[in-house]
């Protein structure tokens, strides 16, 4: 029999990336949050790499820090290697990765949860949302208790009717081990969202013992690694080494022997993959001219003997896993602690959400995270950081926050997702945005603080730090352009050095860092009057003179950006009764329905033709 459990303004679904998050956020907004999660051993898990960061994954930690997020703060009290990729590129894509103690990290997060005011934390399966005149009003849990609330924020992860898949072994169930979300599913379904079905995969875990290291490539942290927070004051400390190892010839033979009893091959797995990150089985089909495949061997933690085979994902039976592993160099003897899998789940389509990531339909029900089609922890994070302040300021009658593609990687994600939708689970990059010189990692800052401290998450103190760094910036610019330096055989020497031409009078210091291979500190010995700056902003006034023009024109891009951006469309507007619209382009702007003529031009489908006819009739109809 239902009874009423109590009355909140906004439920959270899940205690992963996505719903921490998103609790936490809105409970430092002053909403009363309670957040149900299968298992509370599980809150803030990493079921798959024990990472935070990468390739474009970087930026959005940093990004989310600097709107007041939790998950760089955490990387920096939990991750025990960092290192810096892409260093050999330009400063565009630089990203921060560090390796996490799974277990550390666990527990700071929940910590976080349970030590938040105005927010729960409960051992409770939600099974039914429901709803009133189209909105939100209650959620209902497997004990048939039913919570009365504003707001719903679904961050299920890959729990909704996931089905865990290794070899002929097939079951229902979440990640290690953990229950699926079977009736949460049905219901959303009941609600009139349209759903699909992804697949994602985790490699095995293997124990340290049975690993000879001696065979192996060591792949040591940085020798000066940089936290993830802007808040973070001590430098990060280096405390677990990465390995590489290689499969061979002998190991592509007997995955391929191995294929016929694939689920991906023999019709078991019915869910869309991701492209960026196949299965070991997939690779070696794909990439069948290539010898090898690169391996990644990374402990879980400091206090646990498993270690991450990162690269080596896959669905095949157990012991066709173990016997690829055994047949790599250092791998000879080596346990397998769990095995690998592959993991259906249900998934929503996000084109049926506002950029705020509200339901169209259906007031005060928002997505996060792996239910909105994207994969990945940092992916989750933001989108789930950013449901929570829109369902927060929503209570509270505020206009929700909107982040576009000109302000982050955040607002390309959520644009991506929303606008563009996604047929398989979707992964950020540095070359998703077209702003990436200006939308850099170091300057997340500079970028998205104001946006923090506006919606209330970062403090006057921390976003007065942010200002005055950044008015170090400018005046340390305007001093080098107004310093110069005489030529002298050791700034000669220097130049020559590095391949650079020499002077034969005087120069601006500024002139001079602005050659390729000329370095901030290069110069230091030939700049009397050079002040002690922190670290971090002499990096920014290097790059902002070596990018100059670059910056320049991209800042002229995100102008002309954010002038399509304005240019508002009617959320009743009739595409159907428009005269010179295309077919498809009705199709596609009554079903997304655009809030800007910016976003309708980025809708799969829709001409610049179409954009065009859209201005005419936005011209002719101007109040």
């Amino acid at each position: 029999m239902r009874y009423h459990a109590g009355t909140y303004d906004i439920a959270v679904i899940g205690a992963g990336h996505a719903g921490i998050e998103a609790a936490l956020a809105a409970a430092r907004l002053g909403a009363r949050v309670v957040v149900f999660t299968i298992n509370l051993d599980a809150v803030g898990n990493m079921p798959c790499n024990p990472a935070i960061g990468g390739t474009g994954k970087g930026h959005l930690v940093r990004e989310l820090d600097a709107l007041g997020g939790q998950m760089a703060r955490a990387a920096d009290a939990c991750c025990i290697q960092y290192r810096m990729l892409n260093l050999s590129k330009g400063p565009a894509v630089y990203s921060l990765r560090a390796q996490a103690d799974r277990r550390r990290y666990q527990d700071y997060m929940k910590r976080c949860l349970e030590a938040q005011e105005n927010l729960e934390l409960k051992q409770e399966t939600v099974t039914e949302i429901l709803t009133e005149n189209a909105a939100v009003c209650g959620v209902v849990t497997q004990f048939d208790a039913v919570y009365t609330v504003k707001a719903c924020i679904i961050a299920a992860g890959t729990y909704l009717d996931s089905r865990v898949i290794t070899g002929e072994c097939s079951m229902q169930s979440g990640p290690d081990g953990m229950h699926s979300a079977t009736a949460l599913t049905q219901s959303i379904r009941a609600l009139g969202l349209r759903m699909r079905r992804f697949k994602t995969g985790t490699p095995p875990r293997i124990h340290a013992r049975s690993i000879d290291y001696s065979k192996l490539e060591e792949q040591p942290g940085d020798e000066h690694p940089e936290p993830f927070s802007f808040s973070t004051q001590s430098v990060p400390c280096n405390r677990a080494v990465c390995y590489l190892a290689y499969t061979n010839a002998r190991t592509h033979e007997i995955l391929r022997e191995n294929l016929a009893h694939s689920p991906l091959y023999d019709g078991t797995i019915t869910g869309v993959g991701p492209r960026y990150c196949p299965s070991i089985e997939s690779k070696i089909v794909r990439f069948a001219d290539k010898p090898r495949h690169q391996l990644f061997l990374e402990p879980c933690g400091l206090d646990t003997q498993e270690v991450y085979v990162q690269g080596f994902s896959s669905s095949l039976p157990v012991q066709a896993q173990l016997a690829a592993l055994r047949s790599i160099e250092g791998l000879e003897h080596v346990e397998m602690m769990r095995p690998a899998y592959a993991i259906e789940y249900d998934c929503v389509d996000p084109t049926q959400l506002q950029a705020s990531l509200e339901c169209k339909h259906l007031q005060g029900l928002y997505g996060a995270g792996q239910f909105c089609g994207s994969s990945g922890y940092e992916e989750a994070a933001a989108q789930g950081f950013v449901a929570g302040v829109n369902a927060a300021r929503a209570i509270m009658g505020k206009a929700p926050m909107r982040l576009q593609r000109a302000d982050g990687y955040i607002g390309t994600l959520i644009d991506d997702l929303v606008t563009k939708g996604t047929q398989e689970p979707y992964r950020i990059m540095t070359s998703r945005s077209e702003y990436r010189l200006l939308h850099r990692q170091d300057n997340a800052d500079e970028r998205l603080c104001a946006i923090g401290h506006e919606i209330g998450l970062i403090s006057d103190e921390q976003y007065a730090a942010v200002q005055e760094k950044y008015a170090q910036v400018r005046r340390e610019m305007q001093r080098l352009a107004a310093s110069g330096v005489p030529a002298s055989p050791a700034l000669n020497e220097m130049l020559q050095r590095v391949g650079s031409a020499q002077l034969t009078g005087s120069a601006r210091l500024l002139d001079l860092l602005r050659r390729p291979n000329v370095s901030y500190e290069l110069l230091a010995p030939f700049d009397r009057e050079r002040e002690a700056l922190p670290e971090s902003v002499r990096k920014q006034v290097e790059i902002r003179v070596k990018y100059e023009g670059y910056l320049q024109r991209q800042e002229r891009q995100i102008a002309d950006f954010r002038r399509e951006e304005a240019h508002g469309l009617p959320k009743d507007m009739n595409y159907h009764e428009i005269a010179g619209l295309r077919l498809e382009a009705q199709q596609k702007l009554s079903e997304i329905r655009p809030q800007s003529i910016g976003q309708a031009g980025r809708i799969s489908g829709v001409s610049p033709a179409d954009v065009a006819v859209l201005l005419i009739w936005l011209e002719r109809n101007a109040q």
